[in-house]
């Protein structure tokens, strides 16, 4: 039979097992469960939580919101992408417009000590900096008015983050430019872009 001494203390052992493992889980449900709120896909259904999660730390609370805007007086379009988990910020704009695939890349290698890194999906070209990530894609928008002289249209997306991110380096490049491809690849939808394209499921690993 157990000693009435060794049985309360058993008791004490048990019920503060019990408070630390309802404490953690608390603190589990509380504090780092933020993002795993979000939708699955965010941003209007424009990237995967995955992707997300792997770029921010763990929060309390995670917000997300996706929004595209038009100029009519142009026929351009944005789409911008804005995800805050405690602090922690992801965000990217996908914007229509004349750029040539040359000025793109130029305007990302002439960074100096950034060291950029690159990859394609057929004609998606995509770039990756220290906390920056670009996707370059020829697109016409739908309603984009014919000129006499031909000039190049494309969707160009600039992704970064601001604050805490969960990973550095190589690990941080390659989740900013799948969290900038699926960007683009919506927002090439979602703003009609004439041209039929098909992206791949997802970009070649750095």
């Amino acid at each position: 039979m157990m000693r009435p001494g060794i049985k309360k203390n058993l008791i004490v052992t048990v019920a503060f097992c019990a408070l630390m493992a309802g404490s953690f889980l608390g603190y589990q449900q509380i504090f780092t469960k933020g993002i795993d709120r979000l939708p699955a896909r965010p941003c209007s259904g424009a990237v995967d939580r995955s992707i997300v999660a792997g770029a921010l730390p763990d929060a309390r609370t995670a917000d997300e919101r996706g929004k595209i805007t038009t100029t009519s007086a142009s026929n351009q379009f944005t789409f911008s992408c804005y995800v805050n988990a405690g602090g922690s910020i992801i965000s990217g704009e996908a914007q229509s417009g004349f750029a040539t695939e040359e000025g793109w890349r130029q305007s990302y290698s002439s960074k100096v000590g950034r060291d950029p890194v690159s990859v394609s999906a057929g004609e998606v070209k995509v770039i990756a900096l220290d906390n920056l990530a670009s996707v370059y894609v020829p697109c016409t928008p739908p309603r984009q008015a014919e000129y006499k002289v031909e000039r190049n249209h494309s969707l160009v997306s600039d992704v970064r983050t601001i604050g805490e991110s969960r990973v550095k380096g190589r690990a941080l490049r390659q989740v900013l430019m799948d969290f900038a491809y699926q960007l683009t690849e919506h927002a090439y939808k979602t703003g009609e872009c004439k041209e039929a394209r098909e992206f791949p499921d997802e970009l070649p690993r750095i």
